[in-house]
């Protein structure tokens, strides 16, 4: 992931834990998860033809994520993509 990105992101989860009180530390996204994150993006946005639905689909995983944190999110990234065409 390029240097830049890292800091946007934290930037974007410290303002999201401002504005919800969550915990201090915030949602922490791994090297993993990032990149199976990214993997769907593209999974969705090239399957579909639809490159909107690339964000649609990473935000039906983080909410998924929420109400079940016992689930890996690279296992539920994973769900989401669908069968492994490779």
């Amino acid at each position: 992931m390029a240097a830049v990105t890292r800091p946007w992101l934290d930037a974007a989860r410290d303002r999201i834990v401002a504005e919800t009180g969550d915990a201090a530390s915030g949602p922490v996204l791994d090297d993993e998860a990032i990149a199976s994150l990214l993997d769907l993006a593209r999974v969705a946005a090239h399957e579909s033809g639809d490159r909107t639905n690339a964000p649609l689909a990473a935000y039906l995983v983080g909410v998924a994520h929420g109400r079940h944190p016992e689930r890996s999110l690279v296992e539920l990234v994973a769900a989401a993509s669908g069968p492994d065409t490779d």
